[in-house]
């Protein structure tokens, strides 16, 4: 296997773990009511924007600047991450949703980042990924990266129609208690019922 097609097969795994990220979120969200408040909303998609640069990679193979997209939304959602932790951190101000194993999501999300950036930092440090290759991608490959993108394309899919059902055509609410468009019966005018 030459080293690009390693590389695909990672970024390929990279991208099923951002989307066990993604779909760890979306269950809570879902099964337990735990609505996205805008800052997660914001981390979600800094996450999304990781799956882009891991996707490029994938589809296209490795290049320097897919990884710069997997760093510079890891920093975006770094830098929303660390706003809300420091926004929950304050005596007497609460934290927002539930803990999973002990942190909240917004802290799971910073140390995910972090990782990321990490992880994609260290991946740049292989120039050998970068060379041309005129041979096909390895079937395993192609088979497993495609199923990766389909899935993160899914979970985007999915996030943008949960986000525009609770947040309407208008801001977020801070503390979110429903969907707005399903609340207010503007879903079931658009249905027929």
């Amino acid at each position: 296997m030459a080293p690009a097609d390693r590389f695909r097969f990672l970024n390929a795994l990279g991208l099923l773990a951002v989307s066990a990220v993604l779909v760890t979120a979306f269950v809570d969200q879902l099964a337990f009511n735990d609505l996205p408040c805008p800052l997660c909303i914001l981390q979600r998609a800094g996450f999304l924007g990781v799956a882009a640069g891991l996707a490029l990679n994938v589809k296209f193979g490795p290049r320097p600047s897919h990884y710069g997209v997997m760093i510079l939304s890891s920093l975006a959602g770094a830098g929303v991450s660390v706003r809300q932790t420091l926004l929950h951190i304050i005596p007497g101000e609460g934290a927002y949703g539930d803990a999973f194993f002990g942190l909240h999501f917004y802290a799971w999300a910073l140390i995910l980042f972090m990782v990321c950036i990490t992880g994609t930092a260290a991946l740049l440090l292989f120039d050998r990924q970068f060379e041309a290759t005129s041979a096909p991608v390895p079937r395993g490959v192609s088979v497993l990266g495609h199923l990766a993108v389909a899935m993160v394309l899914l979970l985007a899919l999915g996030n943008g129609v949960s986000t525009v059902l609770e947040c309407g055509g208008g801001l977020c609410p801070d503390n979110p208690t429903g969907y707005m468009l399903i609340d207010d019966g503007t879903v079931g005018r658009l249905l027929g019922k």
